[in-house]
């Protein structure tokens, strides 16, 4: 699993790292990540950025939520609920699931 951090210090050059996907890819195992830390980290893929592009290349960018009823925002968007808390969604059946999941008790509101 790759967080932000990992990303970054690719784009450091850092070899340590480096090495440690290198060998994990070696072994058979493609590293894993998600759409969230793409977008906290991609700024275009030039200069500093080019050994990210080729880093996700060679990524699995899975989605937030592997259930397959969720997307990657309404993921994100649970995890910033807090009991009480109402939502406004026009995807209440996935949110719906993902709170169950996240046990927060919301109310979801369908717009």
């Amino acid at each position: 699993m790759l967080d932000a951090g990992a990303f970054m210090a690719v784009e450091r050059g850092d070899r340590d790292v480096v090495a440690l996907i290198k060998r994990e890819r070696l072994a058979g195992r493609v590293p894993v990540s998600h759409g969230g830390v793409v977008a906290q980290v991609w700024r275009g893929g030039a200069g500093h950025q080019v050994p990210v592009a080729r880093l996700l290349a060679g990524v699995d960018v899975a989605a937030l939520a592997r259930s397959g009823l969720a997307d990657a925002i309404d993921a994100a968007i649970v995890c910033l609920a807090g009991d009480g808390d109402d939502i406004l969604t026009s995807d209440p059946g996935d949110l719906r699931a993902l709170t169950l999941t996240a046990d927060v008790h919301v109310e979801i509101i369908p717009v």
